[in-house]
Protein backbone atom coordinates (compact mmCIF):
# COMPACT_ATOMS: atom_id res chain seq x y z
CA UNK A 1 0.00 0.00 0.00
CA UNK A 2 2.65 2.88 1.26
CA UNK A 3 6.10 2.08 0.98
CA UNK A 4 8.64 4.37 2.38
CA UNK A 5 12.48 4.60 0.94
CA UNK A 6 15.47 6.64 2.29
CA UNK A 7 18.18 7.52 0.59
CA UNK A 8 21.33 9.80 1.38
CA UNK A 9 23.41 7.89 4.13
CA UNK A 10 27.53 7.50 3.46
CA UNK A 11 30.96 7.38 5.31
CA UNK A 12 31.77 10.81 6.15
CA UNK A 13 34.71 12.76 8.52
CA UNK A 14 34.02 14.59 11.23
CA UNK A 15 32.63 17.79 10.66
CA UNK A 16 31.25 17.30 7.64
CA UNK A 17 27.83 17.50 5.96
CA UNK A 18 24.61 14.85 4.47
CA UNK A 19 21.45 15.09 3.25
CA UNK A 20 18.84 12.12 3.62
CA UNK A 21 16.09 12.01 1.53
CA UNK A 22 12.61 9.66 2.29
CA UNK A 23 10.13 9.77 -0.25
CA UNK A 24 6.62 8.39 0.17
CA UNK A 25 4.37 6.04 -2.71
CA UNK A 26 1.35 4.73 -3.09
CA UNK A 27 -2.11 5.06 -2.29
CA UNK A 28 -2.96 7.24 0.44
CA UNK A 29 -5.03 10.20 1.64
CA UNK A 30 -2.75 12.43 3.31
CA UNK A 31 0.47 12.25 5.46
CA UNK A 32 0.67 14.13 8.86
CA UNK A 33 3.97 14.04 10.92
CA UNK A 34 7.17 12.92 9.02
CA UNK A 35 9.83 11.96 11.35
CA UNK A 36 13.75 10.55 11.69
CA UNK A 37 14.99 8.18 13.99
CA UNK A 38 18.01 7.11 14.48
CA UNK A 39 19.73 3.69 15.76
CA UNK A 40 23.31 3.88 16.77
CA UNK A 41 25.33 0.49 17.61
CA UNK A 42 24.56 -1.62 20.62
CA UNK A 43 21.52 1.27 21.63
CA UNK A 44 17.73 2.17 21.45
CA UNK A 45 16.13 3.72 18.83
CA UNK A 46 16.21 7.38 19.06
CA UNK A 47 14.13 10.46 17.60
CA UNK A 48 16.17 12.98 16.15
CA UNK A 49 13.29 15.23 14.25
CA UNK A 50 9.84 15.40 13.55
CA UNK A 51 7.89 17.92 11.13
CA UNK A 52 3.68 18.12 11.10
CA UNK A 53 1.73 18.72 8.09
CA UNK A 54 1.81 22.72 9.09
CA UNK A 55 5.97 22.53 8.95
CA UNK A 56 6.17 23.27 12.51
CA UNK A 57 9.55 20.78 13.42
CA UNK A 58 11.20 19.39 16.99
CA UNK A 59 14.46 18.49 17.18
CA UNK A 60 16.68 16.00 19.69
CA UNK A 61 18.69 18.39 21.97
CA UNK A 62 22.08 16.80 20.73
CA UNK A 63 21.34 17.83 16.75
CA UNK A 64 19.51 21.26 17.27
CA UNK A 65 22.03 24.02 15.32
CA UNK A 66 23.36 21.17 13.04
CA UNK A 67 20.27 19.45 11.29
CA UNK A 68 17.37 20.74 9.33
CA UNK A 69 14.12 18.91 8.84
CA UNK A 70 12.03 19.74 6.18
CA UNK A 71 9.67 18.44 3.69
CA UNK A 72 7.93 18.86 0.20
CA UNK A 73 4.48 17.66 0.37
CA UNK A 74 3.93 18.02 -3.66
CA UNK A 75 6.57 15.20 -3.70
CA UNK A 76 5.73 13.62 -0.76
CA UNK A 77 8.91 13.67 0.50
CA UNK A 78 11.07 15.08 3.91
CA UNK A 79 15.15 15.47 4.60
CA UNK A 80 17.18 15.51 6.91
CA UNK A 81 20.34 17.79 6.39
CA UNK A 82 22.54 17.23 8.92
CA UNK A 83 26.07 19.54 9.09
CA UNK A 84 29.00 19.49 11.34
CA UNK A 85 28.59 15.77 11.73
CA UNK A 86 30.06 13.99 14.39
CA UNK A 87 31.23 10.41 15.46
CA UNK A 88 28.66 9.81 17.68
CA UNK A 89 26.01 10.96 14.69
CA UNK A 90 26.88 7.05 13.79
CA UNK A 91 23.51 5.13 13.24
CA UNK A 92 21.22 3.39 11.07
CA UNK A 93 18.72 6.35 10.01
CA UNK A 94 15.11 5.78 9.60
CA UNK A 95 12.00 7.38 8.18
CA UNK A 96 8.62 7.38 9.39
CA UNK A 97 5.64 8.96 8.45
CA UNK A 98 1.78 8.91 9.72
CA UNK A 99 -0.01 7.81 6.64
CA UNK A 100 -3.91 8.61 6.58
CA UNK A 101 -5.28 5.49 4.46
CA UNK A 102 -7.94 6.32 1.41
CA UNK A 103 -9.94 3.65 2.47
CA UNK A 104 -12.53 4.67 5.29
CA UNK A 105 -12.90 5.04 8.17
CA UNK A 106 -9.37 6.96 7.00
CA UNK A 107 -7.54 5.76 9.77
CA UNK A 108 -3.41 6.81 10.54
CA UNK A 109 -1.23 3.98 10.63
CA UNK A 110 2.75 4.88 11.31
CA UNK A 111 4.76 3.48 8.23
CA UNK A 112 8.77 2.74 8.34
CA UNK A 113 11.55 2.89 6.22
CA UNK A 114 13.89 0.16 5.72
CA UNK A 115 16.98 2.44 7.20
CA UNK A 116 20.13 4.37 5.71
CA UNK A 117 23.44 4.02 7.19
CA UNK A 118 25.36 7.08 8.43
CA UNK A 119 28.70 6.64 9.36
CA UNK A 120 31.39 9.69 10.67
CA UNK A 121 34.75 9.14 11.43
CA UNK A 122 36.98 11.13 13.58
Amino acid sequence: QVQLVESGGGLVQAGESLRLSCVASGTFFSINTMAWYRQPPGKQRELVAQVTSGDSAVYKDSVKDRFTISRDNAKNTVYLQMNSLKPEDTAVYYCAADVVRIQLPRATYRYWGQGTQVTVSS
